[in-house]
């Protein structure tokens, strides 16, 4: 059910999630997918290396702004896109605390059941390829140790993305998996396991942008752009997570459903 605040929600918002009214279903993945990135921190750990490392391998310096891997990470089967990037500290980098950079998660067209459509924006532009009427899921912060401590999500022109609506975006969520070895499997398992471990604070997150989104084009609507392109309007929703305090809420919760 989509939020209804009775006043237009900041996006830094705390975010509430009952894990005992989850499925039985859902807390399963979400431990299996806890125990998977608990394992990965385990198996670079071995080398003092982290997923951000991972995917800056070879990179040579850091540039903010750039794409990392090069090329972005690409799952031909799922259909799944992520890549590493930051932004100047000067810029909204480090409105919301310091971070090193920060993983955006998408996925295209071909990885979307049959008929799925795209919101029906008035400013909507039918790209010339339509695999690249790409949704945006999620974004994955990360500090300067290289370990995750927020999610949130964008206004389009942040990423260039074809604009779904929320419910259509959580239908899909299931749908990211990077199931292959390239530029580094841990770093795959890690950001596909992300999605699913905090799947429930993503959901919450995707409801709040869009209703971020129409708040903002009725308090500041401007003629020049749409909503969706104004550069004012950047983060949409953002929230502090961790991954050792989410996964022992899930375990507890399936504990009390096993008693």
């Amino acid at each position: 059910m989509s939020e209804t605040p009775s006043k237009p929600l900041a996006a830094n918002d705390p975010v509430t999630i009952d894990f005992g009214a989850l499925s039985l279903e859902r807390l399963e993945i979400m431990e299996a997918a806890g125990a998977d990135i608990l394992e990965c921190y385990r198996v670079l750990g071995k080398s003092e290396a982290n997923v951000v490392g991972e995917v800056l391998k070879g990179a040579g310096e850091f540039y903010e702004w750039d794409h990392y891997p090069t090329g972005d990470v690409y799952d031909w089967d799922s259909h799944s896109q992520y890549y590493y990037h930051a932004h100047p500290p000067e810029n909204r980098a480090n409105k919301w605390g310091a971070e090193h950079g920060h993983f955006h998660a998408f996925l295209r067209p071909k990885g979307m059941p049959k008929g799925t459509k795209p919101a029906p924006v008035v400013d909507f532009k039918k790209p010339k390829d339509p695999d690249d009427a790409l949704t945006h899921l999620v974004a994955v912060s990360m500090n300067r140790e290289g370990m995750p401590q927020r999610l949130f999500t964008t206004n389009r022109w942040v990423t260039g993305e074809v604009w779904y609506d929320a419910e259509t975006v959580i239908g899909l969520l299931d749908r990211f998996s990077v199931d292959q070895a390239l530029p580094s499997w841990p770093a795959n398992i890690w950001i596909t396991n992300m999605l699913r471990l905090f799947r429930p604070q993503i959901e919450v997150l995707l409801r709040r942008r869009d209703a971020a989104v129409h708040d903002w084009g009725i308090r500041f609507p401007k003629a020049e752009c749409s909503v969706y392109e104004d550069r004012d309007l950047e983060v949409t929703s953002i929230v502090d997570i961790s991954v050792e305090r989410q996964l022992h809420s899930v375990q507890e919760a399936l504990q009390a459903r096993r008693r």
